[in-house]
C-alpha cells in the first residue's frame, strides 16, 4: 500500500531529525541538529518556534513534570516548561570526532540516546542511557551509527536501529527493564535505503525512515514489508505518531546540499490510517 505525503513547512532544517509530539502542550517538536536548534510547530496554526539549544541537538522527548529533556553533542541537557534556556548535564565525553544521533523513552522513564562517530567509522558510537536521577549508564558499545530506538505498547518488546548494521533488531525487556536478547527483525537491503529514525503504531507496526532511500516504510508485527509512503526527498530521517489523535505520521527529512532542489530539510505529514499510541516520556 502506497500513502500519500504533505508538506507543513519551508525548508527549515539543515539536518531535521528527532520528531517528538508533546501530549501537554500539543506541540510537535523536532531539530535542526547540527545548527544546535529545537523547532517547535502548533499544528492547528502553522506557526514553527526556533529555540537556541546548543553547539548541537540531536533527540527531544517530553518530562512527565513538564518541559522537555534532550540530547546535546556530548550528553544530556533538560529544559523547563517556563524556559528557554535549557541545562545542560555534565559531558560525558571529551570534545572529538563523536556526537549523539538518536534515542527514545522507555516504559520506566529513562531516556536513551546513542552516539556515532562523524566520520561515519564503525563501532565508535555507544548507547546510553539517562536515569531518573540523572546518572548515566552504558547500554550498548561497539555501535556504529546508532538511531531509532523505540518500545512496544506493552513494554515488554524494544525496537532499536544500528544503522551500520541496515537492520532494525529487537530487544527483549526483562524483568528489570534491561534490554536482553537482541535479535534481528527486518534487514532492508542496501538499495533500498538505510534504516534510520522509527517509530510504532497502535497495531504493532514499526515505521522506519530510508536514509538516501527516499522512503517510509511500514513493517507488520511479523516483519513483512505492508504499507510504504514515497517521499520527495532522499534523505528522510526519522519519524513520529502527533496531533490530537495520533493519527498523523511527522516525517523529518535532511538537506544534502544548499542548492539540492527539492524540498529537503521540510517537515512532512501522512495520514497512514492507523494511529500511534502515548509514547513514553522522561520521569527526570
Amino acid at each position: 500500500m502506497k500513502i500519500n505525503v504533505e508538506q507543513v513547512t519551508d525548508r527549515l532544517a539543515g539536518h531535521g531529525e528527532g520528531p517528538a509530539w508533546d501530549a501537554a502542550t500539543g506541540l510537535l517538536h523536532w531539530v535542526d541538529m547540527l545548527a544546535g536548534d529545537m523547532l517547535s510547530l502548533e499544528p492547528g496554526a502553522g506557526a514553527v518556534t526556533r529555540t537556541p539549544i546548543s553547539s548541537v541537538v540531536c533527540a527531544i522527548r517530553p518530562r512527565r513534570a513538564g518541559g522537555l529533556v534532550l540530547a546535546v553533542e556530548r550528553g544530556f541537557a533538560l529544559l523547563d516548561a517556563d524556559s528557554e534556556k535549557p541545562r545542560i548535564l555534565p559531558e560525558l565525553w571529551p570534545a572529538g570526532t563523536v556526537r549523539m544521533n538518536d534515542g527514545g523513552c522507555d516504559p520506566r522513564g529513562r531516556f536513551y540516546c546513542g552516539s556515532m562517530a562523524t566520520d561515519d567509522r564503525p563501532g565508535a558510537g555507544t548507547l546510553y542511557r539517562l536515569d531518573t536521577d540523572l546518572t548515566v549508564s552504558v547500554v550498548l558499545e561497539h555501535v556504529s551509527i546508532s538511531n531509532g530506538l523505540a518500545w512496544s505498547r506493552d513494554g515488554g518488546t524494544a525496537y532499536y536501529v544500528d544503522s551500520g548494521t541496515q537492520r532494525i533488531d529487537l530487544f527483549t525487556v526483562d524483568a528489570a527493564g534491561d534490554l536482553v536478547d537482541r535479535r534481528p527483525f527486518v534487514t532492508v537491503p542496501a538499495e533500498v535505503g538505510t534504516p534510520d529514525g522509527l517509530c510504532l503504531d497502535a497495531e504493532g507496526g514499526v515505521w522506519v525512515a530510508l536514509w538516501d532511500g527516499g522512503a517510509v516504510h511500514r513493517y507488520g508485527p511479523d516483519g513483512s514489508l505492508d504499507a510504504v509512503i514515497p517521499m520527495p526527498v532522499a534523505r528522510p530521517t526519522a519519524c513520529t505518531f502527533g496531533g490530537p489523535d495520533l493519527a498523523d505520521l511527522y516525517i523529518t527529512t535532511s538537506r544534502p546540499s544548499a542548492d539540492d532542489p527539492t524540498p529537503s530539510g521540510a517537515l512532512f505529514r501522512a495520514r497512514p490510517g492507523v494511529t500511534g499510541f502515548a509514547d513514553w516520556t522522561f520521569a527526570g
